[in-house]
């Protein structure tokens, strides 16, 4: 139940829009196209099993978490101006 101006569901409909907007980003990120069997940044070889699981994967597992740890620190997504914290 919905108070104030707002429908019955829109509060539903809120949180339906930001799970959507997170799957739209992560699949954004996700690498496309022929996968590298050398390591674009450091040159190891990746190995196959890896290659079949992410088709398009450029980099070894060492310098995807670098990425993901560098990514983390400065992904300057601001929880307090998104539709989730508008909810409370």
């Amino acid at each position: 139940m919905a108070g104030g101006w707002a429908r019955d569901g829109a509060v539903q409909d809120q949180i339906d829009a930001s799970v959507e907007d997170a799957v739209k980003r992560a699949r954004e990120k996700m690498p496309k196209g022929e996968s590298r069997e050398h390591c674009e940044e450091c040159d190891a070889k990746i190995p196959e099993p890896r290659r079949k699981a992410l088709p398009g994967v450029r980099l070894c597992v060492a310098c995807q978490e670098e990425l993901d740890k560098q990514q983390a620190n400065s992904s300057g997504y601001n929880r307090r101006g998104s539709k989730d914290s508008q909810l409370r």
